[in-house]
């Protein structure tokens, strides 16, 4: 079966259940986004990913990594293999010695690593059929982006700080192992910087 090529759109709250986030997943060249629901934690490591965040003790992904890395096993790719019952499986295609191997994995665990590793993440035609969404538009990724941040929250909690003070609570969000708010003054340093 071919596999198709996925790259990371975006993440919101999740509108359906509470506590959840949406994680869009795009077809590489193509209009059919995937949208997983995965939970707070693997949310928050998928972000500190993304933003290449270094948090003051390793989470568990960067653990992960560390002890493969350590007995020289590198995960070459992640695919997105089964939608059984409303949930997305996933395997990590190992390599250790020449020998490749693959691990079962949840898909929210495998999207975390596979952006440590950098490595990249496919599907099946018959997967993206049956749950993709497809878009009527030829959206850009940037359109979907902006369209996923006016459905997250913004309660503006960090919009009365001066931009010089917000660098130094990031540093101490981070020191203090709280990730959802540094991910939310990140957030916050990032809009005020494409406004200039």
């Amino acid at each position: 079966m071919t596999k198709i090529g996925l790259e990371i759109i975006g993440m919101s709250y999740s509108q359906s259940q509470s506590g959840a986030y949406a994680l869009v997943m795009g077809e590489v060249g193509g209009r059919r986004r995937l949208p997983i629901i995965i939970g707070g934690f693997e949310a928050q490591s998928i972000a500190l990913g993304l933003e290449r965040m270094q948090p003051a003790r390793p989470m568990t992904h960067d653990l992960f990594k560390s002890f493969a890395d350590h007995y020289d096993i590198q995960v070459r790719e992640v695919v997105i293999n089964k939608f059984k019952e409303g949930v997305f499986h996933a395997i990590l295609l190992c390599e250790h010695l020449g020998e490749i191997t693959e691990i079962d994995a949840r898909t929210s665990d495998a999207v975390a690593l596979a952006i440590r590793y950098q490595c990249p993440i496919y599907t099946y035609e018959p997967i993206l059929a049956e749950a993709g969404i497809e878009l009527e538009t030829d959206e850009s990724k940037e359109t979907l982006k902006g369209k996923m941040s006016e459905m997250e929250e913004d309660d503006g909690e960090f919009s009365d700080y001066l931009y010089e003070d917000l660098d130094g609570l990031l540093q101490k969000a981070i020191e203090n192992e709280e990730y959802e708010k540094a991910s939310r003054i990140r957030d916050e340093i990032k809009r005020r910087e494409e406004k200039f």
